[in-house]
């Protein structure tokens, strides 16, 4: 839907958004992990305080089919089509396009006029992604200048290479593989851009079948998952260069570029180290007429007692960080960090990129510690912090506690009771739980990637300083 002006949530600095009006709602992904009996569903949960339905799913909309595990989801359009370049600059922020990483379909979803009662409006199945661009499993959606970027963990038989392909912004017809020139790129996973120098980077995991079982240990022992990022031309489309942290950092996830598209570096969150079982934050950054990476946080397990591990670590008497988030606050001082295996959620200060600074820390669930809400003081939980969003104005964080079916009963194999918490951040440094906000999800669903109504600190990207 085109408008007369820009849509009012679109601003083309992050230090504008950042001044935008505190969200409502915020839109949660909700998945049942038996894939049988009922369908996945976006959930809509009340987050304004002053609501007497705070802290509560207020609207839901069902999937039509059964065993689609939502995932990644983005929006249509966002403060990206504002950039001078852009052909879209009048678009509206309204659709949610939420792809399914099982069932390999991406639903359109409509959150207007009423957020609370969102519906869905298209459905694009499996065979149409396949046949147009020769990917399946989509993974991550982010909305670019000049289109919906969609990453895709692999081929329609579950081998190689993943990838990403391009979402038409009007009609939502799949347009093809975005790549023209690959190089040596693999693995698909996260992806994201620096649009002041027309430079995407993208992640690495795995293939879908080395990951929808669950982790194997004997690809993860050989170093087999994926340890690279990958630069790219974002303009030409094509391979540039490949930063590799070595095969004993496997899994290289979620990626947070600086916002302010004048700074040229962002963070990588890696699952896990092979020498120790830690878990490590990378900055990668311009450095001369190259791009170079280096680790600036490191994370290390805990010792733990074998009799309180999943069958999977028994034999490392530890638990690993399993750093399975992270985020980025729009002005770029603080950058979270989601513990999962440990139960722990970090907040650093990056003011300084190279040298990050705990600044706050709380523990929720966790594989051994059972961290509790302190609104339900005397309930251990399971799960631990996992998808973490960050208001535009960086006062509030929220997170959830559910990964990916395969992998909930690998780490949590007594079943996985899902919930969502608030926290709220301090201008200097700090977070603190909001007693007030426990979401505990009902009906066996888990929730997963949360957006907020308006935009979020990884809903946009920003052409202006």
């Amino acid at each position: 839907m085109e408008l007369w002006k820009p849509d009012p949530t679109f601003y083309p600095s992050a230090k504008l958004a950042s001044q935008a009006p505190p969200e409502k709602h915020a839109f949660v992904a909700l998945l049942n992990p038996t894939y049988a009996g009922r369908a996945d569903a976006i959930g809509v949960v009340d987050v304004d305080p002053s609501s007497s339905s705070y802290g509560k799913l207020v609207g839901k909309v069902d999937m039509p089919n059964i065993g689609d595990e939502l995932h990644h989801f983005g929006w249509n359009a966002c403060s990206a089509c504002l950039c001078p370049y852009a052909p879209h600059p009048h678009t509206e922020r309204r659709y949610l396009v939420v792809p399914g990483i099982r069932s390999s379909r991406i639903h359109i979803i409509d959150t207007k006029p009423d957020p609370r009662k969102p519906k869905i409006v298209k459905v694009i199945e499996a065979e149409t992604i396949a046949s147009r661009t020769g990917y399946s499993r989509p993974h991550t959606v982010h909305c670019g200048p000049n289109g919906i970027f969609v990453s895709a963990l692999g081929a329609p038989d579950g081998n190689g290479p993943g990838g990403i392909f391009i979402l038409d912004p009007d009609s939502f017809d799949v347009l093809g593989k975005w790549e023209i020139d690959r190089g040596p790129q693999h693995f698909g996973y996260d992806f994201w851009w620096h649009l002041g120098y027309d430079t995407l980077i993208s992640s690495e995991w795995g293939t879908p079948n080395m990951v929808e079982k669950g982790v194997n240990p004997e690809i993860l022992l050989k170093g087999g998952y994926g340890h690279s990022l990958h630069v790219w031309d974002l303009r030409k489309r094509r391979h540039v260069q490949a930063l590799d942290l070595g095969a004993e950092q496997q899994m290289v996830l979620e990626l947070r570029p600086a916002h302010d598209p004048a700074k040229a570096y962002g963070f990588v969150g890696v699952v896990v180290s092979l020498k120790d079982l830690s878990a490590s934050i990378w900055l990668w950054h311009r450095e001369k007429n190259n791009w170079a990476i280096k680790k600036v946080i490191e994370i290390p397990a805990e010792p733990a007692d074998p009799d309180k591990l999943p069958p999977l670590l028994r034999g490392f008497k530890a638990v690993p960080p399993l750093v399975t988030d992270i985020n980025l606050s729009l002005d770029d001082g603080f950058l979270y960090v989601s513990c999962w295996g440990t139960g722990e959620f970090q907040q650093y200060d990056v003011s300084d990129p190279f040298h990050p600074k705990l600044t706050g820390s709380v523990h929720l669930g966790g594989i051994v510690r059972r961290a509790a809400h302190p609104r339900a003081p005397q309930t251990p939980l399971n799960g631990g912090p996992q998808m973490v969003e960050v208001s535009r104005d960086g006062k509030r964080v929220y997170f959830t506690n559910s990964l990916y079916a395969p992998w909930d009963e690998q780490f949590y194999p007594e079943g996985l009771r899902s919930w969502m918490v608030k926290l709220d951040a301090k201008p200097d440094g700090g977070i603190a739980l909001d007693q007030k906000f426990f979401l505990e999800v009902d009906d066996g669903l888990r929730s997963h990637q949360v957006h907020l109504e308006g935009g979020d600190a990884s809903s946009d990207s920003y052409c202006y300083s």
